[in-house]
């Protein structure tokens, strides 16, 4: 592997994961995360990194095993939810939270490999982005039911916003510290995903996709595809829509 360049090309990196009952999975996560930002301080693409988990008020032993991986590690901090504010304000929460020049949110089950994040920090990089959003190669894994939602969610985001992103709620959006200091996040729920593609393409700055292979969840519980998440996400969307269309037109 090669000996770290004097100059790291990006100064930092905030790898976060929002987490609600997560216990199963948070030290899998951690362990991956960290294995990839130490390969990235080694390729010379960042000078130091920092790892953040937003426990959303979870009633198992998340909380605690995160305090525990912050004690043994500097590089690991965590804020706590006294209440559960769902996807939107967990991410709201990461965001306003990460120091580093480049800000990375991932679902806590690891949905592709951490070590995507070594090739987005090269787009990143390579193609001048200002946000590298990934997207599933193959997701016949996550059931027919939550393909169909995803195809039509898809559809409708690309049609009232005029925003062609192909997997808008995929967790592997990887931003620039200037993207995140001129887009304010509304959303308390899901649709916070597709509010940040949005505003960041209506502010003018440069969005790269690439496939990534997809790892489903094997324990836990996902609620993404419930009928009431799924009936908050619409009624931020329409909420939203003048918002964020007037942003598109200025």
């Amino acid at each position: 592997m090669p000996d770290a360049v004097s100059t790291p090309r990006f100064s930092s990196i905030t790898v976060f994961f929002p987490m609600w009952n997560e216990e199963e999975y948070i030290h899998r996560a951690v362990d991956a995360a960290r294995e990839a930002c130490d390969t990235l301080i080694s390729l010379g693409e960042v000078g130091e990194y920092e790892l953040l988990i937003v426990n959303d008020a979870s009633t198992d032993a998340t909380g605690r095993l995160a305090d525990e991986l912050a004690a043994a590690d500097p590089r690991v901090r965590v804020v706590h939810h006294p209440v559960n504010r769902k996807l939107g304000g967990s991410l709201k929460t990461g965001y306003a939270n990460a120091r580093g020049e480049l800000v990375l949110y991932s679902d806590a089950d690891l949905p592709f490999d951490m070590d995507e994040l070594i090739k987005a920090c090269r787009v990143m990089r390579h193609y001048e982005a200002d946000l590298v959003s990934a997207y599933r190669l193959d997701r016949t894994g996550e059931g027919y039911v939550r393909t169909v939602y995803s195809f039509f969610y898809n559809s409708l985001v690309r049609l009232l916003f005029g925003v062609r992103i192909r997997d808008v709620n995929f967790a592997f959006k990887l931003c620039h510290r200037r993207l995140l200091d001129k887009v304010q996040l509304r959303s308390e729920g899901s649709f916070i995903d597709a509010e940040l593609v949005v505003s960041a393409v209506g502010h003018g700055f440069k969005v790269v996709q690439f496939g990534v292979d997809y790892f489903p969840r094997t324990r836990g519980v996902s609620t993404l595809s419930s009928p009431t998440v799924i009936l908050k996400i619409l009624r931020e969307m329409f909420t939203l829509r003048g918002e964020l269309r007037a942003i598109n037109r200025a």
